[in-house]
């Protein structure tokens, strides 16, 4: 399967209801994790509509596989329902590139995308993922 991530880095799947927050999360996190981390969105229906369609999922996870991994974050439930959904229609060796972090979608993935830009493992770009949620803000 081609990557859109030549550079061995984790790469990142952002999985929201809405096109519009994922694209515009897309722009911020590359602005800090910079050109080198692949950021793949699946986001809204089918026909533009707010919600998620499995088979853009598949997709975007297939195009964001590369040996590195990638980390997907979501943001509401059945967004989370359409990723595992997609996991199951990957192989065993595709699937197991891939770890769906349990963090904020906005604060998770800039934290993946930063860690991921220094080239850390998998498991270091998830846990930067999750990690975000206990980061306060004031």
């Amino acid at each position: 399967m081609a990557s859109t991530n030549g550079h061995g880095l984790v790469g990142l799947v952002l999985v929201s209801h809405s096109a519009s927050i994922a694209a515009g999360l897309a722009e911020l996190v590359a602005q800090v994790a910079g050109p080198d981390v692949a950021i793949v969105t699946a986001a809204g229906g089918p026909d533009g509509t707010l919600g998620t369609d499995g088979g853009r999922v598949l997709e975007a996870l297939r195009r964001a596989d590369s040996a590195a991994g990638s980390v997907v974050l979501v943001d509401l439930g059945s967004s989370l329902l359409s990723v595992r959904a997609a996991l199951g229609e990957l192989s065993d060796d595709e699937a197991a590139r891939v770890v769906l972090a349990d963090g904020p979608l906005v604060e998770g993935a800039i934290a993946a995308g930063v860690t991921a830009s220094t080239g850390a493992a998998l498991a270091d770009v998830a846990a930067a993922a999750e990690e975000a949620r206990s980061v306060r803000k004031l």
